[in-house]
């Protein structure tokens, strides 16, 4: 089956490093769905505005040379113990697909265009379908979730310049800040006061981590 992609997506996120891990762990991440081609149509769109969310179906496009293996790492597990690909929401699968569901916040029909909250995508990245989340088919708050259950997301305490502001918007750094929070390290990196740099919103944001402080260093236009 060869598959297309609808849509690209439009993310302050313009790497892999620093994304939330999953969508809705930074529930105010702004995103934007253009669609493309021949199926850049406003009708397409007709009728969108009467739900709350979207399920995406997207590509992984950083990982299609990546090696793939039947076990994976979860960052959630400290990086160091292993699970089947199938039972974890590893980005290196075989057919390199993501699923997220992502909030609406305005259907842009004259723009073939929708503006959406709270996704996992990187800058770039290409939609192959989007669907309606339904929520008497696609809830289930009483369900089982593997090793994800009873580990909340390590919170980091996050110290930012007050200067940023003449960089960023309000809503640009609370976004921020709520990334930086989740450690956007990989979990095998422990080592205190390294320096890590994150593209985000066009800038690249520069911090360290001690003691479970994370401190913005410097950040410069990219």
């Amino acid at each position: 089956m060869d598959i297309e992609p609808i849509a690209y997506f439009r993310s302050p996120f313009t790497s892999k490093f620093g994304i939330p891990r999953q969508s809705g762990l930074v529930s105010e991440t702004p995103g934007r769905i253009e669609l493309t081609g021949t199926y850049r149509q406003p009708e397409g769109l007709r009728g969108l505005e009467d739900y709350d969310y979207l399920w995406l179906l997207w590509g992984f496009s950083e990982n299609v040379q990546a090696a793939k293996h039947a076990t994976v790492r979860p960052p959630l597990l400290g990086g160091n113990e292993r699970v089947g690909v199938w039972a974890s929401r590893s980005p290196f699968r075989p057919n390199n697909l993501g699923l997220s569901a992502v909030r609406i916040a305005r259907v842009l029909a004259s723009e073939c265009a929708v503006e959406v909250l709270g996704a996992d995508l990187m800058d770039g990245t290409p939609v192959y379908d989007i669907k309606p989340y339904l929520p008497f088919a696609d809830s289930h708050p009483d369900a089982r979730a593997g090793f994800t259950s009873g580990r909340p997301w390590r919170q980091l305490q996050v110290v930012m310049p007050e200067s940023m502001a003449t960089c960023f918007t309000p809503e640009e750094l609370s976004v921020l800040r709520q990334t930086l929070a989740l450690d956007p390290r990989p979990h095998y990196h422990d080592d205190d006061g390294r320096s890590y740099g994150m593209p985000f919103g066009g800038y690249d944001v520069r911090f360290h981590v001690s003691d479970g402080v994370l401190t913005v260093e410097a950040w410069r236009k990219i």
